[in-house]
């Protein structure tokens, strides 16, 4: 995979690879391992247990796997070489995380309920686009009273109404994922659920959709694009790094920011690269981003945890985080 210059850094550092590892090769350590690796050379050297070139390179070589197999505090337990292979091999890493094929969560997951609500909708005849290639009003209006109920929807619906698909965020998400999946496309002017995956719902239901709607979620789907942050990219990056402490520590209610403070703690070059303001730290701008894109629109999107207001006040922006069931069902970590 090539890196790019903006990228986080594969090393887990946080900082941007052109600030940090960029120019290194791989073999090369920063100068504090550097001197480290060179006394223990030199300590060899002295006592007559190195007698080659070779043997030289090979204490070198075995110090930088200790190193990078070293399990570190801020990763909860993960080495950095761990924490590499969470970053970019997320769906190749068998050796550390599995995903089930096969999974049987409970009817209330928020994306499977919108994708039985959509397909329902597009039926056998599809689902007739507007001129600009979305889904119809009265459809938008009919799923959100269904998604929501109609207490939450007659209050989410005072002052502005659903005039758009664009205008009912849960809808227009799971849209555009299931194109980017395959399950549904525009033909002739009307949305309709393709052929494979209309036998695959009929054969084993439409939770049988939850792993391609979740690995397109996360490698295809822009998730800034649901909100109005800073682009951070890496929080989508670090995914799976979200999923694990999750379920290391998700058992119990916790305050969203102890979520986001792990974040941060784990990346803490991250927040120089994002600006702040006279009201808020750069810092605390990660903190929500994290939280509404990590949190609420992936995790609790998913169905893999609960995320509560933790007070009826709406202008209280705490949130309660527990895991759910089918955080360990789906995800299986071996480290």
């Amino acid at each position: 995979m090539k890196i790019n210059r903006n990228d986080p850094c594969p090393c887990g550092s946080g900082k941007k690879y052109k600030k940090c590892c960029l120019g290194r090769t791989v073999s090369e350590p920063a100068p504090d391992e550097m001197q480290d690796i060179m006394d223990e050379v030199r300590k060899k050297l002295e006592s007559g247990g190195v007698s080659s070139r070779d043997e030289a390179q090979k204490i070198v070589s075995d110090f930088m796997n200790r190193e990078n197999s070293a399990p570190l505090a801020e990763f909860h337990g993960l080495s950095s070489a761990q924490m590499y292979r969470f970053l970019h091999f997320p769906f190749d890493s068998p050796e550390l995380v599995s995903f089930a094929d096969i999974i049987n969560p409970p009817p209330d997951v928020p994306i499977l309920r919108m994708l039985s609500l959509l397909v329902d909708g597009i039926g056998e005849k599809g689902l007739k686009t507007t001129a600009t290639g979305n889904l119809p009003r009265n459809f938008c209006r009919e799923s959100a009273r269904a998604f929501w109920g109609e207490v939450k929807y007659e209050n989410r619906t005072k002052i502005f109404s659903i005039r758009t698909e664009l205008e009912f965020d849960e809808l227009h998400c799971l849209r555009i994922v299931a194109e980017l999946a395959g399950i549904v496309r525009k033909y002739k002017g009307k949305f309709i659920v393709t052929q494979k995956y209309r036998k695959k719902i009929v054969d084993h239901g439409i939770a049988a959709l939850y792993p391609e709607l979740f690995q397109v979620y996360v490698s295809q789907f822009n998730w800034a694009y649901r909100d109005g942050f800073e682009e951070i990219y890496f929080i989508q990056q670090s995914f799976l790094f979200t999923l694990y402490i999750l379920q290391k520590y998700g058992a119990k209610t916790r305050l969203h920011t102890f979520y986001g403070d792990f974040f941060i703690k784990a990346f803490p070059q991250l927040h120089e690269e994002v600006a702040g303001t006279d009201y808020i730290s750069a810092e605390e701008n990660v903190q929500n981003c994290y939280t509404h894109r990590a949190l609420h629109h992936f995790a609790s999107f998913f169905g893999l945890i609960e995320c509560n207001r933790a007070s009826e006040n709406y202008l209280d922006r705490q949130y309660n985080i527990r895991k759910l069931p089918l955080l360990d069902q789906f995800v299986s970590f071996t480290v």
